[in-house]
């Protein structure tokens, strides 16, 4: 077979994936209800939650696709899955949601039908099962295409939710995937085919999915920097901070790249990361970090999302650390494309910016954020609410993170009131249509009746009054 006929072959098959998932949604929307669409989000959820299956889908994760570690991947199984769960119980997804006789409207919460869903390597468990949570929820089919190396951890994904859906009579065409081998024609198939495309993942894919003429829902680039101020609690600042950065070696699109750091409290700052297991490398020594962290112009994959012992081993820094040390604090002065420490890293490395005061931090943060990162998240750690409204009315971001682990807080946690999710909407500042955690809103569309009532219309008076008052007729 040519290569032709191999991308021809390919369309079909998934041409044939998405016909078999539209049957089935449509069996499951006639005879829908929501204890049925919940139920079928349960089965889902427990299919990864169930403590063997999470574990062995966190391990296959880590064995396939090399990224990440086991104990973060079950945490992160659990608790995403876990704080969707609870996010949407009780979520009302099926039938009359509203009926006002003032306006003589009536909605009707209606499935949108079969979803494409392009997921990433770095969650090849946890962001397919919330996407197909949110889908069920809605009455939708899903179809998923997985990255090359997250195809096995979504294979046995999809078999745990088969064999829940096997004790409840649901149909299993109702959840399925794009088989191996993957590649760009199937996925461009499936968006092209799907009623509406969820993406999360590279800004390649994202873009196609922008473009592909399907409505498509896709998250902008992770690039997150937060600002340390004087007011801070430092010792709680670099607990948090080291915790969210080395969380399953920093595979999350909410992993601190930056930390910018006010002068007055630098030392003691860099002292209490030190005390956490972060190791300083000074400025002086940062190319060094730079020329193995991107030794072809592209991230080392001996350094990025490992454990801190292969990464130190990868960047020969092992012996020039102390013992025990989890990640590494470099200082650096340049931002953008010429110096890509103030980019995304993938990996237990932390850039560090000096800043004169907090005026300085804002300048600094926002020229990090102009270069990449705009519109997903901010950090600050302070003791001075107004300055992180400072940062939501002049940064560009759509989500100010207050004295939290980042990682943690972006996508939901049980200590803030942000909805679970793994992706994050970023607004134009980072070319998406939402700038809203993913969730089960983005899953579903809404009928309306509208019916006659009296008329409403205003006098010319009633409306411009006030300005003829100031400026004239």
């Amino acid at each position: 077979m040519n290569a032709q006929d191999e991308i021809a072959s390919g369309i079909a098959e998934v041409e044939q994936i998405v016909a078999r998932a539209r049957t089935a949604q449509q069996a499951f929307e006639a005879s829908g209800s929501q204890a049925l669409y919940d139920q079928a989000a349960l089965a889902a959820g427990w299919a990864i939650m169930e403590p063997a299956r999470n574990r062995s889908l966190a391990e296959l994760a880590v064995e396939t696709t090399g990224l990440g570690n086991v104990p973060d991947k079950i945490t992160k199984n659990h608790r995403k899955t876990l704080g969707l769960l609870r996010d949407i119980a009780g979520v009302q997804t099926h039938g009359i949601i509203s009926d006002d006789p003032e306006t003589g409207i009536t909605e009707i919460m209606r499935p949108i039908g079969v979803i494409g869903a392009v997921v990433p390597s770095t969650n090849p468990a946890a962001t397919p099962a919330n996407n197909i949570i949110n889908a069920l929820k809605g009455g939708n089919a899903i179809v998923v295409a997985p990255s090359p190396k997250g195809v096995a951890s979504c294979e046995l994904l999809l078999s745990y939710i088969h064999a829940e859906f096997a004790k409840l009579g649901l149909d299993p065409d109702l959840v399925q995937m794009i088989q191996a081998p993957g590649s760009k024609a199937k996925t461009q198939a499936l968006m092209e085919t799907a009623d509406r495309v969820i993406c999360t993942g590279s800004q390649n894919n994202v873009h196609r999915a922008q473009s592909c003429g399907t409505p498509a829902v896709a998250v902008g680039a992770g690039n997150v920097t937060v600002i340390v101020d004087e007011t801070a609690d430092l010792a709680d600042a670099a607990a948090k901070i080291t915790a969210s950065k080395t969380f399953d070696n920093a595979t999350s699109c909410s992993s601190e790249n930056s930390v910018v750091v006010v002068e007055a409290i630098y030392d003691q700052f860099i002292a209490a990361v030190a005390q956490e297991g972060g190791a300083l490398v000074p400025e002086a020594e940062a190319a060094g970090i730079i020329a193995k962290l991107w030794p072809d112009g592209h991230l080392n994959r001996e350094v990025i999302a490992q454990d801190a012992a292969k990464m130190l081993a990868a960047l020969d820094m092992a012996d020039k650390v102390p013992a025990g040390t989890k990640f590494l604090a470099v200082e650096t002065k340049g931002i953008g494309p010429d110096h890509p420490l103030s980019g995304e890293k993938l990996s237990r490395i932390l850039a560090v910016y000096r800043a004169a005061d907090f005026s300085d931090a804002k300048a600094i943060a926002s020229r990090i954020l102009d270069h990449q990162g705009a519109g997903h998240s901010i950090g600050i750690h302070t003791a001075k609410d107004e300055r992180a409204l400072e940062l939501g009315r002049e940064m560009p971001t759509c989500r100010v993170i207050v004295n939290q682990p980042h990682t943690f807080a972006t996508g939901g946690a049980f200590t803030n009131g942000m909805p679970f999710s793994l992706s994050m909407g970023c607004g134009s500042w980072g070319g998406n249509a939402i700038d809203t955690n993913l969730n089960w809103r983005h899953f579903v569309q809404t009928t309306r009746i509208v019916r006659e009532i009296p008329s409403r219309e205003p006098a010319l008076e009633d409306i411009f009054a006030s300005y003829w008052a100031e400026a004239g007729q």
